[in-house]
């Protein structure tokens, strides 16, 4: 236990998403209602930073669960190129904590230009994304102070959990869903994985993951950079071996992001690849923790916001102020 914002606002996840899955649940229906009406053909994500790495868990479960194809928006396409895109078949899902970066709004505004319907995902429900979405699901997290974001991050997936969950009408992840907040109780309850010990002198490290394992590993990435000053990318595991791979020596050092489900047998043959190449590898896993598969996920995260804040404090880093960082970014 240790007094840094981050932490705390970390260890406030389970309460926080039990009180969203709760608020939310009829807004969800009325959502999924409206977009079982209009039937886009695919789904176009907005976000910048942490959201846009939410978006690529999105990404994932969409395809999935839904069937539908799931694009990422560039933003500056409408705030610096001025140009609009067609997107009247679409359904538009912005993720900000904030609501009010320049450029996330503009495609807001061509998103509806367009015809197409627009659901954000925002914690500031007072910000101008909320006043100009369709539909807003609020991530009811509460003011976020440290820096780097854990609680809203993970209510964002657990708004995009129980939205899919319920448009894709499958009771089983429901069910899973509402769950959650006991499971990553449990999590935070787990041993740590991730201590100062392994990445006592590590200044550069690649993150592994497959499927919605890769979807988090950009924000473990992110996190690693922003919270500890260590120089941190994300690949697929998959993707790895196509190149990057050469980059492996003795000892160069590896965090393997490894979740069970359809993807764990591929995953796990890459990192047997890497492992024989001499790297050393650092593991991030949900610790015999059950839960269903598209869930495991956030149980990894939840533990890990913990354990980089812990981190962190080793590099003589404080967590709650990474430095040249700000909480809202603006950009055009």
């Amino acid at each position: 236990m240790n007094n840094s914002i981050m932490a705390a606002e970390a260890r406030e996840t389970p309460q926080r998403i039990a009180e969203q899955l709760t608020a939310n649940a009829a807004t969800v229906q009325q959502v999924v209602q409206q977009i079982r009406s209009r039937a886009p053909k695919f789904v176009y994500m907005v976000g910048r930073g942490s959201s846009d790495h939410a978006g690529v868990f999105a990404k994932y479960l969409i395809e999935i669960e839904i069937g539908l194809p799931v694009a990422a928006a560039a933003p500056s396409i409408a705030s610096v190129y001025n140009k609009s895109l067609q997107l009247a078949d679409a359904l538009v899902l912005v993720i900000s904590q904030s609501g009010r970066s320049p450029d996330i709004l503009a495609q807001v505004a061509m998103a509806k230009r367009s015809g197409a319907m627009v659901v954000a995902l925002v914690n500031d429900t007072t910000s101008p994304l909320a006043e100009e979405a369709h539909f807003v699901l609020p991530l009811h997290v509460g003011a976020e102070k440290a820096v780097a974001a854990t609680k809203s991050y993970l209510a964002t997936l657990s708004a995009i959990l129980q939205l899919v969950s319920a448009w894709s009408d499958n009771a089983q992840l429901q069910q899973a869903v509402q769950n959650l907040p006991q499971l990553l109780q449990s999590a935070i309850d787990a041993p740590q994985q991730l201590n100062s010990t392994a990445l006592e002198k590590v200044a550069h490290l690649v993150v592994l993951g497959r499927g919605l394992g890769y979807a988090i590993s950009r924000e473990i990435a992110l996190k690693l950079k922003e919270v500890c000053g260590i120089h941190a990318e994300a690949f697929s595991s998959a993707e790895f071996l196509h190149g990057p791979v050469t980059l492996v020596k003795n000892q160069f050092a590896i965090v393997d992001v490894s979740v069970e489900d359809e993807t764990i047998t591929a995953h796990r043959s890459q990192i047997d690849d890497v492992r024989s190449r001499g790297a050393a590898l650092v593991q991030l896993h949900h610790q015999g923790l059950t839960a269903h598969p598209r869930l495991l996920p956030l149980l990894i995260l939840q533990r890990f916001y913990l354990d980089v804040e812990v981190v962190a404090r080793s590099r003589g880093i404080n967590p709650d102020a990474p430095p040249g960082l700000n909480k809202v970014t603006k950009t055009v």
